[in-house]
């Protein structure tokens, strides 16, 4: 599945993936490949993208995450690499 993470400041991530944990506002979400459409808010937590080696962490707070066709977009109010 193809992610891709955005905050006001700039684009953090962007590319293939093999599984997303996000903090919703209500608790932890899992969006794994072919995902059926999704929207949810953001809480504040640790994003975690599963990418192909390893992993890429994020700290987001506020915003939105939408799944659509084999997409996952993460818009976040605040956003940081960890």
């Amino acid at each position: 599945m193809h992610v891709s993470v955005v905050s006001p400041e700039q684009a953090l991530f962007d590319g293939d993936a093999t599984a997303l944990v996000a903090p919703a506002f209500d608790g932890k979400v899992g969006i794994l490949p072919r995902h059926a459409p999704f929207l949810t808010l953001l809480g504040a937590g640790d994003l975690v993208i599963r990418i192909a080696g390893g992993a890429r962490r994020f700290h987001v707070e506020g915003g939105f995450l939408q799944v659509v066709a084999n997409r996952v977009r993460v818009v976040a109010e605040r956003a940081t690499a960890l």
